[in-house]
């Protein structure tokens, strides 16, 4: 019986919170929404399950959070720094461009996070990744001579926590 479990739902929590996240959704608890969220809480997982690179090990979980008040408190000062500099500044007055981060992170996992991380927040895209994985390419918007600032935030904010939870 043990066997089969992991064979018929791969992910146990991702069917878990997909189905949850399906009737938030739906914001209907009808017998149709069960059954749909049920069977997408079971067919997601199946076939993603070769797209995920590795099982997440998790060492720290409390980090967690405070990494996810540290992406959500840089996301709130990007917005207002970017909306600030869209609406303040011509196109020629923006100090835009590329910086590379060396990195420490190995695990596929937490350089995803990573990304995400690097993403959401505004004024900053991942640009691309050395193939051995140990330097990072990301555009600011606002980079100014603070290109060294933000990589050393990049390394002690987002890499450092990740490092800690995935290695």
């Amino acid at each position: 019986m043990k066997r089969l479990l992991p064979a018929v739902f791969p992910s146990p929590l991702l069917s878990a919170v997909l189905f949850v996240l399906w009737l938030l959704l739906a914001q209907s608890v009808s017998a149709g929404t069960l059954v749909m969220g049920a069977i997408l809480a079971w067919l997601i997982p199946v076939f993603s399950h070769g797209l995920r690179p590795t099982p997440v090990r998790v060492r720290k979980p409390l980090i967690i959070l405070r990494f996810a008040r540290t992406v959500f408190i840089d996301m709130l000062k990007s917005n207002y720094a970017v909306a600030r500099a869209l609406l303040t500044r011509s196109q020629s007055q923006m100090d835009s461009g590329f910086i590379h981060v060396p990195l420490e992170l190995r695990d596929p996992n937490g350089l995803a996070v990573l990304a995400m991380a690097i993403c959401a927040t505004p004024g900053m895209a991942w640009g691309e990744i050395a193939s051995d994985r140990s330097m990072l390419l990301v555009h600011a918007l606002e980079m100014g001579d603070h290109g060294d600032a933000l990589v050393a935030h990049i390394k002690t904010h987002y890499e450092k926590p990740l490092m800690e939870i995935f290695e």
